[in-house]
């Protein structure tokens, strides 16, 4: 596996805002240009991001949606994640050191996965998800904290048997980025700074992304996509 070099933190924001986080990490992924690659956004704050990195890459564009499955104790306090096709990644040890019962858990997967399969039919308007098998899958979020989340992603992306799983995130805690590692066949996090604060910290706007800018954003990668494909 080939992941960046851990960069140290040089100024307590690192990116304007999610564009600009597109922009330098999709040249850290520039290799990719010209090969069979399927970008995957993660709603929503990873959408503009991976849509930064589909363009410079001329890749196709679409969504993965994994949805955090919250404790017992606090919604968000997350005992794992799921995403629409099953693929997740469970907390052993917050389940067991909150002794979750098996039926809380498997109802919370249950309504987490009908939530997801409901979001990602929203976001594409009704398109169909877009094939997997052979090609190289880009996971884009906009940072890692725990990386539950894209640890699922990644399990629901193997699925499909592609080609290459590469996760790529601008900044993203060192233990998240270890973690992910033994995931993914390529990690690229170009800052890895310790200590680690919320993904918000490192962008100067952190503004929420609203469903409509990731509808709008699939939209026009969509007509991007149909208009470079032959006639007939």
């Amino acid at each position: 596996m080939n992941d960046m070099t851990e960069e140290p933190l040089g100024r307590a924001r690192l990116f304007r805002d999610r564009v600009e986080a597109g922009q330098v990490l999709a040249q850290c992924l520039i290799g990719y240009r010209g090969k069979d690659v399927l970008v995957l956004g993660i709603p929503r704050g990873g959408v503009p991001i991976a849509a930064e990195v589909s363009r410079v890459l001329d890749a196709d564009l679409d969504i993965i949606v994994a949805r955090k499955l919250g404790s017992p104790l606090s919604p968000e306090l997350a005992m794992g994640a799921v995403t629409a096709n099953g693929g997740r990644f469970l907390n052993d040890d917050v389940i067991r050191d909150l002794q979750v019962s098996d039926e809380y858990l498997q109802q919370a997967i249950a309504r987490e996965m009908v939530e997801a399969r409901g979001r990602e039919e929203r976001f594409r308007g009704g398109r169909p998800p877009p094939p997997v098998q052979d090609r190289i899958v880009i996971i884009v979020d906009d940072g890692l904290a725990t990386g539950a989340t894209m640890r699922a992603a990644v399990r629901s992306v193997r699925l499909g048997r592609p080609a290459l799983v590469v996760v790529a995130v601008p900044v993203g805690s060192q233990q998240a980025c270890a973690a992910l590692r033994t995931e993914a066949d390529e990690l690229v996090c170009p800052y890895q700074p310790e200590p680690f604060r919320a993904i918000g910290f490192f962008y100067a706007d952190f503004a929420s992304t609203e469903d409509s800018e990731v509808q709008r954003i699939l939209g026009e990668a969509y007509e991007r996509q149909t208009a470079r494909q032959p006639a007939g």
